[in-house]
């Protein structure tokens, strides 16, 4: 696999300070997509166990929350294997004291489908927390809402998905002047 970009102090794509790993390779080609050179499975840099470590490192601050994994698609079949090796590194360093949220273009319904017959997709999901699932939509753009950038993309809370056989959406499946007219 390769990546595009690490960031190790993200505050756009989760709750919190996140380091966020932008792998490349995508197949969804979304009009509007902010990232679209990450599209290219070659596109970046290597990623190798050093990179793991870098980010491991980064993670270790009391005030960092979590992992966010973006794209590209860090769910395209092609990427699964090293995303898989970062997330079960981050559950072995940091057990559950740092979330993971992942970003993907594909429906949390069909990468339920996906992991009856594939045990990558289903460690993923049983190992991250948060999913924002659902090809951006250019006539959907919505700047008003929590990090995600169309109204028909969901944040969902996973655990609790999976417990309830059920899609629960995350209390930051809102918008933000949601947030403004409670002050």
């Amino acid at each position: 696999m390769k990546y595009a970009d690490i960031k190790k102090y993200d505050i756009a794509n989760g709750v919190g300070v996140r380091v966020s790993l932008f792998v490349s390779g995508c197949t969804h080609h979304c009009k509007g997509c902010f990232n679209a050179e990450a599209w290219d499975f070659n596109y970046g840099k290597d990623f190798t166990d050093e990179v793991i470590e870098e980010i491991i490192d980064a993670l270790k601050p009391d005030y960092i929350s979590g992992l966010s994994l973006l794209g590209g698609e860090p769910l395209e079949v092609q990427n699964e294997a090293a995303v898989l090796s970062l997330i079960k590194k981050v559950k072995k360093v940091f057990g559950d004291t740092k979330n993971i949220w992942c970003y993907s273009g594909y429906l949390y319904e069909d990468l339920l489908k996906r992991a009856e017959s594939d045990d990558i997709t289903d460690e993923i999901l049983h190992s991250i927390d948060i999913l924002v699932d659902g090809k951006f939509e250019l006539d959907k753009k919505d700047i008003t809402l929590f990090f995600r950038g169309s109204s028909n993309q969901r944040i969902i809370d996973v655990k609790k998905s999976l417990k309830n056989k059920k899609v629960v959406l995350s209390e930051k499946n809102r918008r933000r002047n949601e947030d403004a007219v409670k002050c």
